[in-house]
């Protein structure tokens, strides 16, 4: 295809150069024509060799702009060398848009690197914070047991600080919950004891008080008569 192509176009500028040789043989003889007509009668023809001549001047003119077109000096070296050219740009192009995808990919893969360690370091630092309020809270509630007693004992006794912080330790409802509870732990013949006699002169309350009413109009001690209930 390559052969052919230069055929042609050789073929083409053989037949221009052929064709501009005529027009200068034809013009040549014009010029001739004009030169002898003062020695030969012949009819006047100046009019028509004038414009004949302007056409030829045109058409030379035409020919010359047209050989001298792009596309008419276009040899197969020099088309060679534009695609060469066009290629290389191409390339050039491709390979600057690869490496702007490289340095694209390296740098996303960078910043997720710096996410992940980041993300890691976070983790770790909840990790210690956890670690630390866990800490605090022991340390807190270790300094609160050493701490607590000396402080409330330093409150106003009408404030039953001891007594309230001894009552929210043993959720008991009240301090007197609270105190027989700590009596229950401490001693508990000396509680059941305790809650005998309480029994005892709950059941004669009737007899105690007129007994103390005796005794006071005696101003001495009278002997009383109680009921005692069998013990279950």
């Amino acid at each position: 295809m390559d052969e052919d192509d230069r055929e042609g176009e050789d073929g083409a500028a053989r037949a221009f150069a052929q064709l501009g040789r005529e027009v200068s043989l034809l013009r040549a003889a014009v010029e001739g024509l004009t030169a002898a007509r003062e020695t030969i009668d012949i009819p006047d023809y100046e009019p028509t060799l004038e414009r004949t001549e302007k056409i030829l001047v045109a058409l030379v003119h035409q020919i010359d702009g047209l050989a001298k077109k792009p596309a008419m000096t276009l040899t197969p070296e020099t088309m060679g060398q534009r695609l060469n050219a066009s290629v290389a740009d191409a390339t050039r192009e491709l390979q600057h848009q690869v490496q702007s995808a490289k340095s694209a990919m390296a740098g996303a893969a960078h910043d997720l690197q710096n996410m992940v360690a980041s993300a890691r370091r976070g983790d770790e630092q909840n990790m210690w914070l956890i670690w630390a309020g866990m800490g605090g809270l022991v340390f807190g509630l270790f300094l609160y047991a050493l701490m607590g007693g000396p402080i409330a004992r330093l409150a106003p006794a009408s404030w039953q600080w001891p007594e309230r912080v001894a009552a929210r330790v043993l959720d008991e409802p009240s301090i007197f919950d609270a105190g027989q509870h700590l009596m229950r732990t401490a001693n508990a013949d000396g509680w059941r004891a305790i809650v005998a006699g309480a029994n005892l002169v709950k059941d004669n309350s009737e007899a105690i008080d007129r007994c103390q009413q005796q005794a006071a109009k005696a101003k001495k001690a009278v002997r009383c008569t109680i009921d005692v209930k069998v013990t279950e």
